[in-house]
């Protein structure tokens, strides 16, 4: 088959798995008229209608999903191959972003094996979810750990763990609790140290456990960063709720202590993002979310 050809199935099989074609002329660095004229040129050359046009995108029809599972495996062989050969572009590192505490607390502790597995290295970027999707979206990174399901478009959530969140605090502030109130009620006599004056993470586990908004509490310290709020907890601040994989071995020797054990406890699903059709396109990207899934127990 004719070089342009394939130059047109690339362009076919990206737009095919993003959902638009401007979206693929932007990931392949080609503009959006010839990204029409690509699959145009492939459905006169096909006799085939592969897409539906609208305003929101494509929509692929019957014939465009043969072909992609024709095709798809051929072409993403020919990408891994430009990959090792080092005619893809690629620099032998993937950009990861995610919350620090995540990252620093689960991930760093296993660069060794991670590096190993994909052979590249890693380029670790710490943010909030939303910059870090759109860097992710604009080609500036290749994985984010997203603590929301993703909904950018052409960016797909690939669900990692579920983080189970706990009320610690060190041990000295629950001998001081009378225990003849309601939890909440003794609860609310402890400072809360936090990561936002709007207790983000405290409110969503009072709704969730006390049914109520925790509006008799008071923060004692603020700390923009989840290993802080665990540090200053250690040392006697106050209460907080933290993800039990940050705490887990406080708890065990003794530093932090459970105040309290919901029958249900508050979770949250946290996700792999990834460019749509990424996987498919990258082995060792592939490679890297494939090890992550199986430190998480997958």
């Amino acid at each position: 088959m004719a070089t342009h050809n394939l130059e047109h199935l690339r362009t076919f099989l990206t737009a095919y798995r993003v959902g638009s074609l401007t979206e693929a002329a932007r990931m392949l660095g080609i503009s959006q008229p010839t990204a029409s004229t690509h699959v145009h040129s492939l459905e006169q050359n096909l006799g085939l209608r592969l897409f539906e046009r609208s305003p929101t995108g494509v929509t692929p029809t019957p014939k465009a999903d043969s072909l992609a599972r024709d095709v798809g495996p051929h072409i993403d062989a020919l990408e891994d191959l430009a990959v090792l050969s080092g005619q893809s572009g690629a620099n032998g590192s993937i950009h990861v972003g995610g919350p620090a505490e995540f990252i620093t607390t689960v991930l760093l502790p296993h660069t060794p094996e991670l590096t190993e597995v994909t052979g590249a290295g890693l380029r670790i970027r710490f943010g909030l979810v939303d910059a870090l999707l759109e860097e992710l979206r604009s080609g500036d990174l290749d994985l984010v750990v997203s603590a929301v399901r993703p909904r950018v478009q052409g960016v797909t959530g690939i669900p990692l763990i579920d983080e189970e969140f706990v009320l610690v605090a060190a041990p000295a502030w629950k001998e001081n609790l009378p225990g003849n109130a309601p939890a909440d009620v003794e609860l609310a006599t402890i400072p809360v140290v936090a990561y936002a004056e709007n207790l983000p993470i405290v409110r969503r586990y009072w709704r969730t456990v006390f049914e109520r908004r925790p509006d008799d509490l008071r923060a004692n310290c603020i700390v923009p960063d989840l290993r802080g709020v665990r540090a200053a907890v250690i040392a006697g601040a106050g209460m907080s709720v933290l993800p039990r994989y940050l705490v887990e071995v406080d708890l065990a020797d003794g530093a932090l202590i459970t105040l309290h054990t919901p029958g249900l406890a508050p979770l949250n699903t946290v996700y792999l993002a990834t460019r749509t059709g990424d996987l498919d396109r990258n082995r060792q990207l592939r490679a890297l979310v494939s090890a992550i899934q199986q430190l998480a127990g997958f």
